[in-house]
């Protein structure tokens, strides 16, 4: 279906790209504080109908220097609650850390901040991340604008949602499996699954592990490119880190893309599971692509063991995290990281091993892959939003969901093999639920991916999301 009518009564500055933004902090014609009054009044309009931005810091924020001359200029963005702050309630969604205050600010806010970004809240998570429906114990949900009584997905949900109302520019997300695609693809936003090492997003404690990336979540394109930039680069305080490229993300995705090779698959020959609503808009944006210098064609490499490969991947990354978590925050799990404390448990130094083979291969596989195309695209997933009360789809097109993870499958392939992986708004179903394209690039292909999503969103020619809540 055709965009549903929508309407946005906000602030005319948050209606205006964040690159145009940053353009009239240079020139001195805004402010930083102008532009923090016009953030809050929005968050004021519609945070009542959807809790995104669970909690604001704008003294903190009015009181921050940011150089005219750096990236982002002043601009206010959004730090997820998974990534601490200093000074600013960091509660990672769980009531054991209900009141935490840190005292030293996540590293990836700290070059944010040299980098010009002014953190002016944070935004919802389920707890400890873990879920891909945003609600938790201390903020309660988050509700999709599209229809404020679905789901946002998440765990990035929050991030999402603030971009799509228009009460933030830019929002920091979180990805290990689909949480800033899966939120970006139900909120008709841009979300950037970055190669490891571009943003950080190794804990300290699990410094050479790359299944969870931070990265960029924005309202298009462009401005996606624009905030992995302030992202980017070498820090030695990420073992895995490397430096951003010399032509920046920016630059390369304006540039014209030249020949587009993708290829589709509809359920990654048969591992994933999607409804025929989901594959309907995906083919009739894909039938629009057909031009002289876009081929699209149905094809998909094999790549087997991939589930057992990521759910072994997931399980080291809780079992890394739960051991250093104190008792008094571990009690207060709920049901399904316990389940997931569980399942890592029973794990094998052997299921480990296995693992890291699979892994290879299947990176083996899509190396070879993207030598003949450059992107391969699929659902981000598999179903429309549901009501904001079910934690997961118990299952999709038929075929039941063993578990909450079951349903997030296809999102295993970038996080599996290293590589990028963006949510790129493509259409909405016949209810009016926005649908994204997943698209996966190369390692490292981070430029390649974001100029040849850059020409599919012009081709496309749909308008950026600007939305008053629809509450029903």
């Amino acid at each position: 279906m055709t965009r549903p009518d929508t309407a946005f009564s906000g602030p005319e500055l948050c209606a205006k790209s964040a690159r145009d933004v940053i353009t009239l902090l240079r020139k001195g014609e805004v402010t930083t504080d102008d532009l923090i009054t016009a953030s809050v009044t929005r968050m004021d309009q519609v945070e009542a109908a959807v809790n995104a931005v669970v909690t604001r810091c704008p003294d903190r924020a009015r009181a921050a220097t940011a150089a005219k001359d750096s990236l982002l200029a002043g601009l206010p963005i959004g730090i997820k609650d998974l990534n601490p702050v200093e000074g600013v309630r960091t509660t990672f969604g769980t009531k054991g850390m209900a009141d935490h205050v840190p005292s030293a600010s996540d590293p990836l806010v700290l070059r944010l901040e040299e980098r010009g970004g002014v953190v002016l809240g944070k935004t919802n998570t389920p707890e400890m991340g873990a879920g891909a429906n945003t609600f938790n114990a201390v903020f309660g949900a988050t509700r999709n604008p599209w229809d404020t009584r679905m789901n946002a997905a998440g765990s990035s949900g929050g991030a999402a949602v603030s971009l799509a109302t228009g009460e933030l520019w830019l929002s920091h997300g979180s990805d290990f499996g689909g949480s800033l695609r899966s939120p970006a693809n139900y909120c008709s936003i841009v979300g950037l699954r970055p190669s490891p090492g571009i943003a950080g997003g190794s804990s300290a404690h699990l410094g050479f592990t790359n299944g969870g990336v931070d990265g960029p979540m924005a309202r298009d394109v462009m401005d996606c490119a624009l905030f992995l930039d302030a992202m980017a680069g070498y820090d030695p305080i990420w073992p895995i880190s490397f430096p951003a490229p010399e032509t920046s993300y920016f630059e390369t995705a304006r540039r014209d893309a030249g020949n587009i090779r993708i290829a589709y698959t509809r359920d990654l020959n048969g591992f994933a599971a999607v409804t025929s609503e989901i594959d309907t808009v995906l083919r009739g944006a894909l039938d629009s692509l057909r031009l002289p210098n876009v081929t699209v064609e149905d094809h998909c490499p094999d790549l087997p063991r991939l589930d057992e490969t990521f759910r072994a991947l997931r399980c080291m990354s809780f079992m890394g995290s739960y051991q250093v978590t104190p008792e008094s925050v571990t009690k207060h799990y709920k049901d399904t990281i316990k389940g997931n404390l569980a399942d890592a448990r029973a794990m094998t130094f052997d299921d480990y091993v296995q693992a890291e083979r699979d892994r290879a291969a299947i990176y083996n596989t899509m190396a070879a892959f993207f030598q003949t195309h450059d992107v391969l695209a699929c659902p981000v997933n598999g179903l429309a939003p549901l009501p904001v009360e079910i934690e997961y789809p118990k299952e999709v097109a038929g075929r039941p969901m063993r578990d909450y993870i079951d349903w997030l499958q296809f999102a295993f392939l970038a996080t599996v093999a290293g590589l990028p992986a963006l949510s790129l708004p493509v259409g909405f179903t016949p209810s009016g639920m926005p649908v994204g394209l997943q698209l996966v690039g190369p390692p490292r292909g981070e430029a390649r991916l974001l100029q040849v999503a850059h020409t599919l969103e012009q081709t496309l020619n749909l308008p950026v999301t600007l939305i008053d809540p629809i509450v029903r």
